[in-house]
C-alpha cells in the first residue's frame, strides 16, 4: 500500500471512534471502549511504519528531535510523514476517549471538547479542562 492510501485509510478509520466518542452517553463504556480498540489497531500502523521506516536507509543525516530542522528532517520522507499523522491520530483519540470516560461535563458541553480535541488536540484538551474546573468552582 502507498503512503497516500494509508493515510486515507488511517484518517478515515478513526471517525468511528470519534462518532463513537459523540454518541457516548448511549452506551458510555462500550463506545469509549471501541474508540480505544480504533486507537489500539492504529497503534500497530504507527508501530509498522516507524519499524519499516527504520528497516530501510534509516533518518536522514542530522534528523532528531534536538532542533527544530532535526525533527523536520525526521519527518521528510513521506513514511515518516505518515507515522507522525498517525501519532496525532491515536493520541487525539485517546484523549477525547478520555474526556468522554471521564464523565466530568454535561454531554452537551463535551461535545465542543471533543470536536477540537478532533481537530486541534491539545485545543481540545485546553476547554475540556477549563470548562471542568469552571463547573468545579461553581459547585
Amino acid at each position: 500500500m502507498t503512503p497516500d492510501s494509508l493515510f486515507s485509510l488511517a484518517s478515515a478509520a478513526v471517525l468511528p471512534g470519534w462518532i463513537a466518542l459523540a454518541c457516548a452517553p448511549l452506551a458510555r463504556a462500550k463506545l469509549v471502549l471501541l474508540a480505544r480498540v480504533i486507537a489500539v489497531l492504529l497503534s500497530g500502523l504507527y508501530v509498522t511504519l516507524l519499524a519499516t521506516g527504520l528497516a530501510g536507509d534509516g533518518p536522514p543525516p542530522g534528523a532528531g528531535f534536538d532542533t527544530l530542522e532535526g525533527v523536520r528532517l525526521l519527518l521528510s520522507s513521506p513514511q515518516a510523514l505518515l507515522a507522525g499523522w498517525v501519532h496525532y491520530l491515536v493520541f487525539d483519540l485517546w484523549v477525547g476517549s478520555w474526556e468522554a470516560e471521564d464523565d466530568a461535563l454535561p454531554h452537551w458541553l463535551l461535545l465542543p471538547c471533543l470536536a477540537l480535541t478532533f481537530l486541534a488536540g491539545p485545543t481540545g484538551l485546553l476547554l475540556y479542562h477549563l470548562l471542568k474546573a469552571a463547573r468545579k468552582l461553581r459547585s
